[in-house]
C-alpha cells in the first residue's frame, strides 16, 4: 500500500541515513523482500491505513543509535506515527546535530531526559512531569521528553557520552508491568521499548488517550509484524484492532473495511 501520510522525523532520518550506507541494510529476521515505505512492512500486511495521530501537547526527541531508524521492528517510528511533534537526531559520539542543540533550547519546551534515574545524580531526577498552566495564568513551556532510542548497551554508553543532556532533568519511570514488546528479547523484562516508554510519559503528562492509543498501536503493529514474518494474514476485525479503533474514534466499535 502506497503511504499517504508525508514523511515524518524518523522516516526522514532513515532516508538521510540510507544515503550514507555503503551496502544495503539487512535487517535480522522479520519479513524479508518488499517493504511498504510507510510502515517498513510487508504490502501484503500494510499498517498506514490504521495509523494513529492524537493532538497532543507533548512532544518527543528521538536520540537514535546509528542503524536504529533502519530497523523495521523500531518504535521510535510509530511514536512519530502517533505524534505530530516528534524530532528525531542520529546520535554521533563526536559531534551533535545544531538542530539538536537549538530544539533543547527552544523557550517553548521543556526537555526531560528519560532514563533510569539511578544512573543519574540524585538532583538531577524528576519523577513528575510540569502540569500545564491553569486557565487566566501565563502558559507553562510544553513538555519534551528526550529518549535514547537504542539497545539497552547503546543507550547507556549515549547517557554517558552526550555532556549537551548534562543539564537536562532526567525522568525516571516506573513501569508497572513487564514489556509486551515481543520483537526483540531482552535480559530484563523491565526494559521497555521505545513506544511502550513513550506511552509511560504521556500519562505522567496526563495525555490519557495519546497514552492509551500508543499501547494500542504497539499490540497492533507487533500481530502485523509477526503475522508477516509467519506469512499469516492479518484479521483487522479482530479485538486488537478494533481496540485501537475504539480509542481513536471515540468509542465506536466497528472498522472501516479490511486489509
Amino acid at each position: 500500500m502506497t503511504p499517504t501520510h508525508p514523511p515524518h522525523a524518523v522516516a526522514r532520518l532513515r532516508a538521510e541515513r540510507l544515503t550514507r550506507s555503503a551496502k544495503p541494510f539487512l535487517a535480522r529476521g522479520g519479513p524479508s523482500g518488499e517493504r511498504c515505505p510507510g510502515c517498513r512492512l510487508r504490502p501484503s500486511h500494510c499498517l498506514c491505513a490504521l495509523r494513529p495521530q492524537v493532538p497532543t501537547r507533548a512532544g518527543f526527541c528521538l536520540l537514535m543509535a546509528d542503524t536504529e531508524a533502519l530497523k523495521p521492528s523500531n518504535t521510535g517510528w510509530l511514536v512519530a506515527d502517533v505524534v505530530a511533534d516528534t524530532f528525531a537526531f542520529g546520535w554521533a559520539r563526536t559531534e551533535v546535530h545544531p538542530g539538536l542543540l537549538a530544539l533543547l533550547a527552544d523557550p517553548l519546551w521543556q526537555p526531560y531526559l528519560v532514563f533510569p534515574g539511578g544512573y543519574a545524580a540524585p538532583q538531577r531526577v524528576v519523577t513528575q512531569v510540569q502540569p500545564a498552566a491553569q486557565p487566566g495564568t501565563a502558559p507553562t513551556r510544553r513538555p519534551l521528553f528526550v529518549l535514547l532510542d537504542a539497545t539497552w548497551a547503546e543507550a547507556r554508553r549515549m547517557f554517558r557520552k552526550s555532556p549537551y543532556l548534562d543539564a537536562l532533568p532526567v525522568l525516571g519511570l516506573q513501569p508497572e508491568q513487564s514489556s509486551r514488546y515481543r520483537l526483540r528479547q531482552s535480559a530484563d523484562t523491565a526494559h521497555l521499548c521505545t513506544l511502550a516508554v513513550a506511552a509511560l510519559c504521556m500519562a505522567l503528562a496526563g495525555e490519557t488517550q495519546a497514552s492509551q492509543v500508543m499501547q494500542a498501536y504497539l499490540d497492533v503493529f507487533t500481530h502485523h509484524y509477526l503475522q508477516a514474518k509467519n506469512q499469516q494474514p492479518v484479521d483487522t476485525a479482530d479485538a486488537l484492532h478494533q481496540h485501537l479503533h475504539s480509542l481513536c474514534h471515540g468509542g465506536a466499535d466497528s472498522l472501516p473495511g479490511t486489509l
